[in-house]
């Protein structure tokens, strides 16, 4: 049954809370290859859910689930050579909240009902609070207060824009099950005004984990402080999760004819996104906080592009799975050059090309990969999105989207530079091990073949997902 797929971790991720570090760290890989191969098995057979009322399989719950799952694998095998090359306390709290986490944003992918959608999106927060807290120093304590604080505001909205929904069916003598795939085929007889200000509230309450400005504050502290396996699924994979809740609300709108309306709002907050992380990238002095504002602007970016609809919603998808790849790929490069360097200060770090050559590799390939070069993926979603912003007339929206990720190129190159070729006098705290290595090799090779070469289950259910919104190549 299709459930069992987030019960797997869950059990895994109680049972590691109680056993030494020698079996949780075997135990994170283990768990990471079943849920892939239980995820490919899904892909592959698409069987209904038991609690069908509940949970479904949809084109981009699958896109999200298969990305989760492959990254949460490489990852885990990242997290056992990090485990060993630093210094964390209580690791088998860490090692169990890392697949409490894996369980609850599986979850999201599958959830089909509007509520079990908020209440997995919560429980993704409780899940991975504790992640950004691994530390135990005031800075992470701090953090991880402000991510349950601003993330739990955002999340009472969401649930606020939930029952607005709940209201547009009750007057408009809807009687249909509160679930998305439901909501859609009724959206004509729902109530417009009830549902504009449901999705209004969906869309700030779920923007805020997200990371969508100005309700991204949280977002560059959390990815700081989180060791670097957390902040490549905090970057990588929960941002997708919110994502999906505004993603499947926005089928309901476009579902209705309010698609107008929700583009509009998409619009606005994604370029907002965008220009907030123009703004801040340019003088950040953390490597970390320079990839959480990078984030935010690959969130403004898909935001931008499903508002946008028509190629540029298939573009935004395009984006949302690269960015997942590349970024966590970043992340881990990070943990790299922290645990190498001993500072996340940009200033304390330089010549990585000769001390750190590997991770460097890996690093600069990153770099550029997640600013839009070819051939790397985030360059055809970007094509996209431009592309049908002009189609569309939007050229007030593309320029100051042009603009503003030129800004943000020129910023994060200027800091690259400087951690790649500057002088360093210092000496380098670890060897480059394999093991943490080649996982964001793994990432980086898969952005690329995809962007020559994608199966065609992949491309249909691409398709079938954008198709939902407007959008399509045509």
């Amino acid at each position: 049954m299709v459930e069992i797929i987030f019960l797997v971790p869950f059990i895994t991720g109680l049972i590691a809370f109680f056993v030494p570090k020698e079996i949780g760290r075997p135990l994170l890989v283990f768990t990471g290859a079943i849920h892939l191969v239980l995820s490919l098995f899904l892909w592959i057979n698409r069987p209904i859910a038991y609690f069908c009322d509940y949970f479904a399989v949809t084109p981009e719950g699958l896109l999200s689930l298969l990305v989760i799952s492959l990254l949460f694998f490489l990852i885990s095998i990242y997290t056992m050579g990090y485990l060993k090359a630093s210094k964390i306390q209580a690791e088998n709290i860490f090692t169990g909240f890392m697949l409490l986490f894996l369980s609850t944003m599986t979850m999201v992918t599958l959830s089909d009902h509007i509520m079990v959608m908020w209440i997995a999106i919560e429980a993704t927060t409780l899940a991975s609070a504790p992640l950004i807290y691994t530390h135990r120093s005031g800075a992470s304590l701090e953090a991880t207060w402000k991510y349950v604080l601003i993330c739990s505001v955002g999340i009472a909205m969401a649930l606020l824009g939930s029952v607005f929904v709940t209201l547009a069916m009750d007057i408009g003598n809807v009687d249909a099950p509160l679930s998305f795939s439901a909501l859609t085929l009724v959206a004509k007889s729902l109530d417009p005004l009830w549902l504009k200000a449901g999705f209004v509230f969906i869309l700030v309450g779920y923007g805020t984990k997200m990371g969508l400005a100005p309700m991204h504050t949280w977002l560059p502290d959390a990815h700081s402080e989180a060791p670097s396996p957390a902040s490549a699924l905090l970057s990588g994979v929960l941002l997708n999760c919110a994502y999906l809740g505004i993603f499947k609300t926005n089928k309901i709108m476009y579902a209705a004819g309010l698609n107008d309306f929700s583009s509009t709002i998409l619009i606005v907050f994604g370029l907002m996104s965008i220009l907030a992380a123009a703004t801040f990238i340019l003088k950040q002095n953390e490597y970390k906080r320079m990839l959480a504002y990078s984030s935010i602007e690959n969130m403004g970016i898909i935001a931008v592009g499903t508002g946008i609809g028509g190629i540029a919603a298939y573009g935004a998808i395009i984006c949302m799975i690269h960015h997942s790849l590349i970024k966590s790929s970043l992340f881990l490069s990070s943990g790299n050059i922290l645990l190498g360097y001993g500072n996340r200060l940009i200033t304390s770090t330089g010549d990585m090309v000769s001390r750190m050559p590997k991770t460097f590799i890996a690093f600069f390939s990153g770099f550029a990969g997640i600013s839009g070069f070819p051939p790397f993926g985030i360059f055809i979603g970007e094509l996209f999105i431009i592309v049908g912003a002009f189609r569309s007339g939007r050229y007030l929206t593309i320029g100051i989207f042009i603009a503003a990720l030129c800004v943000i190129f020129a910023g994060f190159a200027n800091q690259i530079m400087k951690i790649s070729f500057d002088n360093f006098d210092g000496t380098i705290q670890i060897k480059e091990k394999a093991s943490m290595v080649w996982p964001q090799y793994i990432l980086l090779l898969t952005s690329l073949i995809f962007c020559f070469y994608m199966p065609d289950t992949v491309y249909q259910t691409i398709v079938d997902a954008v198709t939902a919104v407007g959008g399509g190549l045509r």
